[in-house]
């Protein structure tokens, strides 16, 4: 099964909304703190016209995505979504190395603490637990945890 990425357009907005919709579902200790709607409206405003966004597609289906941003000299992995069947066949990995080919600086990322898999996934690929939150700082007030990955780390 092959995985292309590519950088997502305006015409991706729902089809990238929706996958992070499904996926936020599956997340019963963090509901969601917006309608669909206004998630819709979010990625057709303002996630995509960022030019920060990947989507990855396999057969022909857009299986996932992951967007970014920069702050205080790092890369933020903002968002990092597969749909539920095309997981466990290299989408994530493929999207995460889209996100930190080089040159890229220190990359850091927020995961909700209940998230394992998540969690599992990015210390397999050389991130660093720094910091527990306690949820206060996200909109779904779900404790968190911040990682980084140095730009010099390998998997």
């Amino acid at each position: 099964m092959t995985i292309s990425i590519r950088l997502a357009g305006a015409a991706d907005a729902d089809a990238l909304a929706d996958i992070y919709l499904a996926c936020r579902r599956e997340m019963s200790y963090a509901p969601l703190a917006h309608a669909d709607a206004a998630v819709h409206a979010w990625f057709a405003g303002a996630l995509l016209p960022s030019g920060r966004a990947w989507l990855a597609e396999q057969n022909g289906e857009i299986a996932g995505f992951a967007a970014t941003s920069l702050q205080d000299d790092a890369l933020w992995l903002d968002q990092l979504y597969v749909g539920v069947g095309h997981r466990g066949g290299g989408v994530g990995r493929a999207l995460l190395e889209q996100v930190l080919a080089p040159p890229a600086p220190a990359c850091r990322l927020f995961v909700f603490q209940a998230n394992q898999r998540a969690r599992r996934f990015y210390e397999a690929h050389g991130f660093a637990l720094l910091s527990l939150g306690d949820g206060q700082d996200n909109e779904e007030c779900c404790p968190d945890a911040l990682y980084q990955r140095p730009p010099d780390a390998k998997e």
